[in-house]
């Protein structure tokens, strides 16, 4: 059976022919739940991280192997973009295309209607995230049926169709700290903020070992 591939949320990412970075978020199509995309981040924040598609995934024995050169991964899409917006005031209104002055003329102080100064418009920057998906990252709160019960450490997928078969779970406190991976099956919702599951914190304790390093037997 072909090895399945963990898409680790900070694991090292390398093209052919040096290191890129770190993988910081995993795009998720959450209708047919495949991995589209891996976000790649420069790990000492040295320019821009890019928008992977994960058909230029090789492997992921620990570290996220890339088919193409560093120069053809600093050629993808930004992982991030900045949006120009007007300036807005404490209202949440556009600033007006007048405003008063006072002036001094013959003793007195008359007030005068003049254009407003330009206001310095204001840049935003957001996550590229391809329309109608959603982004995994690291600290993504997990639910169980009857509570939180711990955070996405990543996702993990079958070679072929980059189909997910599970989330890979930090647990909290609750049984100490382990990974346990939680079968695509039991997840009811894939969200920007969180990921719900139909099974209680105890079922979740006592899912059985899943070997995801190593090919299934």
């Amino acid at each position: 059976m072909a090895k399945r591939m963990p898409f680790r949320i900070g694991s090292d990412a390398s093209c052919t022919d040096r290191a890129c970075g770190q993988v910081s978020r995993v795009i998720v199509n959450p209708v047919a739940r495949e991995v589209t995309h891996l976000v790649v981040d420069p790990k000492h924040r040295h320019g821009p991280g890019r928008l992977v598609p994960v058909d230029l995934v090789d492997a992921t024995t620990g570290q996220i192997r890339l088919r193409c050169t560093l120069a053809e991964f600093q050629a993808l899409r930004p992982a991030q973009e900045t949006e120009v917006v007007p300036d807005l005031d404490p209202t949440g209104h556009a600033h007006p295309g007048e405003q008063t002055q006072y002036r001094l003329a013959g003793g007195v102080v008359w007030p005068v209607r003049v254009p407003a100064e330009p206001e310095a418009p204001q840049e935003v920057t957001v996550d590229s995230v391809p329309s109608g998906e959603v982004e995994v990252h690291r600290g993504l709160t997990v639910l169980a049926t009857d509570g939180e019960i711990g955070q996405v450490q990543g996702l993990v997928v079958e070679p072929g169709g980059h189909q997910v078969t599970h989330v890979l779970l930090q647990e909290g406190h609750m049984w100490g700290h382990k990974e346990v991976a939680i079968p695509i099956g039991a997840v009811t919702k894939i969200g920007t903020l969180l990921i719900q599951l139909s099974l209680t914190r105890h079922q979740v304790k006592d899912l059985p070992p899943v070997d995801i390093d190593h090919p299934a037997r």
